[in-house]
């Protein structure tokens, strides 16, 4: 029974960690470019985009098209990024296992 007693509360310690590392996360954030710097989109840990930033250079209107792909490419940047980060801080307690709904 005490054995049962101790590993209920090195799981709700592990929890009470991994709640803190998941909070933190969202005041981290990555940074996603394309075009060499002319789009920059921001992300957190959560994967929610925070900021864009579009040089003017890259604003042509004879080519919106590029625009957009350029956009594109740097939002799934910051979002892999974003990505890499939680599975790193999270992968501390899920020994680098994928689980689904954890973050």
């Amino acid at each position: 029974m005490n054995n049962m007693n101790q590993m209920m509360k090195q799981v709700k310690k592990m929890q009470e960690q991994m709640l803190k590392v998941q909070e933190e996360l969202g005041s981290k954030s990555v940074e996603g470019t394309a075009g060499g710097g002319v789009v920059t989109v921001t992300a957190n840990g959560h994967k929610k985009i925070t900021a864009i930033a579009i040089k003017p250079e890259a604003v042509d209107p004879e080519d919106v098209e590029m625009l957009q792909d350029l956009i594109q490419t740097a939002v799934n940047d910051a979002l892999n990024k974003a990505e890499e980060l939680a599975g790193k801080d999270m992968g501390k307690f899920t020994g680098g296992m994928n689980i689904p709904g954890l973050f």
